[in-house]
């Protein structure tokens, strides 16, 4: 008996496994504002998990914008992939579950600005010994919101055709963009939701 098989996108996966583990934690520690300084190792784990994806999914973003792209920091990124994604700072990332709704990337607005998230990241790879404590819930959401909007960027095709699945369990995009249950993407804006 054959067995069918089709393109997967790795980097989707990979989202959808952070986005998993992130839900899990949900059990233990409530979404909510209160809780948004609160750390842990488990944190430490999501936000180091999808700042190294984001690198590596922007550095494609770059490459596929750019075939010669040498843009290898968070700055580089901002410069060669905004002027084709303008609207990225003003994507909103919600999480209805928990009646929450982010904008990972409005840092991006200005010139030469990283996300907040983006600089606890590396202070958490770098310093963990001082910087144990930017490994929080406010951070970890934010990241992995960030790395979903890459991802449908870097999968802008597919996410057109609307051939991601499965779906993100907690995170979906702004309703007022979502027409006929796919993914558009009219002008630079990526649009998802269930």
């Amino acid at each position: 008996m054959a067995i069918q098989t089709q393109k997967i996108e790795p980097h989707w996966n990979y989202f959808l496994t952070i986005e998993r583990d992130l839900t899990e934690i949900s059990r233990y520690v409530e979404f909510d504002k209160r809780n948004f300084r609160c750390f842990s190792i488990e944190f430490a784990r999501i936000l180091l998990a999808s700042g190294a994806e984001v690198d590596v999914v922007c550095k494609q973003i770059c490459r596929n914008i750019q075939s010669n792209s040498t843009a290898n920091n968070i700055l580089d990124y901002q410069n060669e992939i905004l002027p084709v994604y303008a609207n990225i700072p003003r994507f909103q990332i919600n999480v209805p579950r928990f009646g929450l709704s982010m904008k990972p990337w409005s840092e991006w607005r200005k010139p030469t600005n990283a996300p907040k998230w983006w600089t606890a990241y590396n202070k958490t790879k770098h310093n963990r010994d001082l910087e144990y404590y930017r490994a929080n819930l406010k951070n970890a959401l934010n990241s992995v919101a960030g790395l979903y909007i890459m991802v449908l960027y870097l999968y802008k095709n597919s996410a057109e055709n609307g051939r991601l699945f499965p779906h993100p369990q907690l995170f979906r995009v702004e309703e007022k963009y979502v027409g006929g249950g796919e993914i558009h993407l009219l002008d630079s804006l990526v649009n998802y939701t269930l």
